[in-house]
């Protein structure tokens, strides 16, 4: 098996480093100290395994994961990490185990070993809709967007207005345009529903950003936003506008 060990701390990436070394099965192909280099390792060693911390700079260890999965090359995943709130949803995002700090030697053989036995299962489980599955109902507080080599963190109050692009969604952020492989249903429900609104079958709009409400002779609604930018409103998502206001 071919390893990555990505912890933003030194100790921990040893300590997870001197339990290999009893493994010449395993071959630690790279260690990794944030979300970026573990990107860019992934990419270069195509690893079978990964121990990855999820409190990390820059990008935490979900949003490793989301990308990586983007890219159709998510490997075994062991969580390594000092915060048992976060079981739950690694457990969501197809784990093979979560290891709390400090963990003992068995707890890691442990984990280790049903990495192995995915590796020689026919099918390792798929992780479909990875960010919504992981995020167990928590709003996002940021979207991570890959394009090529370059990874854009796109925090929400930030975030303008979403379209949807067939399987894509373009996110309007800061006069910047930036796609992301998603549909805009599964990013929907992902967000607060009490911030972004679908206003249209093909528009999420931060409520932020909403200056007025405008009629034409048409009977057609648009939003007009801070920037001038004006959006369509249908007649669902005026309802779900009025209902928003009105319960406020």
């Amino acid at each position: 098996m071919r390893a990555l060990i990505i912890d933003d701390e030194d100790l921990a990436r040893a300590i997870v480093r001197e339990h290999l070394a009893a493994h010449p099965e395993v071959e630690v192909a790279a260690e990794c100290a944030n979300g970026f280099e573990a990107l860019k390792a992934a990419a270069q060693y195509q690893p079978d395994l990964i121990f990855l911390d999820i409190q990390m700079p820059k990008l935490d260890g979900f949003e490793v994961l989301e990308l990586l999965e983007a890219e159709g090359r998510l490997p075994a995943v062991v969580f390594v990490t000092a915060y048992d709130q976060h079981a739950l949803r690694a457990f969501e995002a197809h784990a093979v185990d979560y290891l709390l700090k400090p963990f003992s030697k068995e707890r890691f053989e442990a984990a280790l070993a049903k990495a192995q036995r995915l590796q020689e299962s026919p099918a390792p489980p798929a992780a479909t809709e990875l960010a919504a599955s992981a995020r167990h109902g928590k709003p996002l507080e940021r979207i991570v967007v890959k394009d090529g080599p370059k990874v854009t963190v796109v925090h929400l109050d930030r975030l303008d207005w979403v379209q949807a692009q067939d399987d894509y969604v373009l996110l309007r952020t800061e006069g910047k345009n930036l796609l992301k492989q998603q549909t805009l249903a599964s990013l929907e429900a992902q967000l607060d529903p009490n911030r972004f609104i679908r206003i249209h079958r093909s528009y999420l709009l931060n409520l932020d950003r909403l200056v007025r409400i405008e009629l034409d002779t048409k009977e057609h609604r648009d939003a007009i936003l801070r920037d001038g930018a004006r959006l369509p409103v249908s007649r669902a998502g005026y309802q779900r506008l009025r209902e928003l206001w009105e319960g406020a």
